[in-house]
């Protein structure tokens, strides 16, 4: 069995990516949608995937797995879901549910997305994906322990099956902490090159006609207020004095 690499790296401010998680993809019918499957995959540091019957054997060569060859040629098939998800603790289905009716625990993707990332800490669990034509048959889905659903809109309820496999994988992968943290800030412009900037503006108003002199005094401080709410940090300031002093030059040549 193929083992993850371990040089691969997860997104920043991502909860760690783990062996254990399984991505099946079941019987399968476009290449170009298991390349981006595969793409989803190596987008959030997982690198197992298996395939029960796909429709066609070219889907290793699919261009639409950029940067995740690895993942295609490591790509495990077999002849049934029960063989796929042999040495698995949890097998979880996908469904956009319908007129059928489920004997399964149906959970939507943010509580099984919990549920999945606690227990791959533990033991492999797979995630079965149907076909993109028929989704997950009732024989696929009694492999299942529980089944769980992307939240989407009862008019357009199914997805393309590699965004589908993309989304579930950012919600298992993602760090709630992470959004927590504060970017990280940029040094403020000094209070002397706003005042520079601001000035240079005043300039450039005074010489184009919009400041006239019965209003100069108000409009000065209306000016500086409105650069200071800005806020702008040390670059950008830069950037706005070059700007100014670029249109002074050709107000005075």
């Amino acid at each position: 069995m193929p083992k993850p690499d371990v040089n691969q790296t997860v997104p920043a401010g991502a909860a760690p990516a783990s062996p254990n998680l399984k991505i099946v993809l079941v019987s399968p019918r476009n290449p170009l949608n298991i390349g981006a499957a595969a793409r989803a995959m190596s987008n959030f540091g997982f690198f197992e995937l298996r395939l029960v019957n796909p429709y066609q054997v070219a889907f290793r060569e699919a261009k639409s797995a950029v940067k995740a060859l690895g993942v295609l040629a490591d790509a495990l098939e077999f002849p049934t879901v029960a063989a796929a998800v042999a040495d698995c603790g949890l097998v979880v289905g996908t469904t956009s549910t319908g007129p059928r009716v489920l004997e399964h625990p149906l959970r939507r993707l943010e509580y099984g997305g919990k549920l999945i990332a606690r227990k791959m800490a533990a033991a492999p669990v797979a995630i079965l994906f149907g076909s993109e034509k028929f989704g997950l048959s009732n024989e696929d889905i009694s492999h299942c322990h529980w089944l769980m659903r992307i939240p989407t809109r009862d008019a357009h309820a199914s997805m393309n099956l590699g965004q589908a496999v993309a989304v579930c994988l950012y919600e298992i992968a993602r760090s709630p902490a992470a959004a927590r943290i504060a970017p990280e800030s940029k040094r403020a412009a000094a209070a002397a090159d706003v005042e520079r900037i601001t000035a240079s503006l005043e300039n450039v108003l005074a010489r184009s006609g919009y400041v006239h002199t019965r209003t100069e005094g108000s409009t000065q401080m209306k000016i500086r207020r409105l650069v200071r709410r800005m806020n702008l940090n040390a670059h950008d300031g830069e950037v706005w004095l070059g700007m100014l002093r670029q249109i002074l030059w050709k107000l005075e040549h």
